[in-house]
């Protein structure tokens, strides 16, 4: 494995990611929401930027395409824990959540269940655009604790579900593409 710049990126996104409670515990809000809107929009730009410089110097790796998913699905998946205890985990966004972390754990059962074949499961781009909304929800979500006003909350909690709407088509469409490998194979 080389170390290149895309590659720490991720790493850095993956190790940011465990720090993101740590901030609610180490400081009073609106501190608090301030170090984790930049921490999580930092690891969310680390999220374009490592792969779009990966293909531009042509050095993606294998070690890069395994960090990658695992620090984005860790920074999300912690941070909606946060966001939606932050908000007293009101219903709407903490199903919205719940689908949103049921999807991701399915993909990835998916995935592995496939090994070789996982490349079946190719991302697409709805699956990058539901990948931009859930970033952003959670960003307007943590930015609630800074501004405090019902329509930023109203507001992230929109684009949650939105998020998890699209969390659901694109996991149906993963499942869709993996079905034929699902299949039991006929005894004789």
């Amino acid at each position: 494995m080389r170390w290149t710049l895309p590659n720490i990126l991720s790493v850095l996104r993956l190790c940011a990611a465990p720090l993101f409670p740590a901030v609610y515990f180490l400081w009073d809000s609106p501190l608090a929401d301030w170090i984790a809107l930049v921490l999580f929009v930092g690891a969310a730009a680390t999220d374009w930027v490592d792969g779009y410089l990966a293909r531009k110097w042509n050095v993606v790796s294998r070690f890069g395409a395994m960090v990658d998913p695992i620090a984005d699905k860790a920074m999300v998946l912690i941070a909606l824990m946060v966001v939606v205890a932050q908000a007293g985990m009101p219903v709407v966004m903490t199903l919205a959540a719940g689908v949103i972390v049921f999807r991701e754990v399915f993909v990835s059962g998916l995935r592995e269940f496939l090994g070789a074949r996982a490349g079946q499961l190719r991302v697409t781009q709805l699956a990058k655009w539901k990948t931009t909304v859930q970033m952003v929800a959670i960003s307007v979500l943590i930015g609630h604790g800074i501004v405090a006003l019902p329509a930023v909350e109203f507001l992230g909690t929109a684009l949650l579900v939105v998020a998890a709407g699209l969390t659901l088509i694109t996991g149906a469409d993963y499942f869709a593409k993996a079905w034929p490998y699902l299949a039991e194979e006929e005894r004789p």
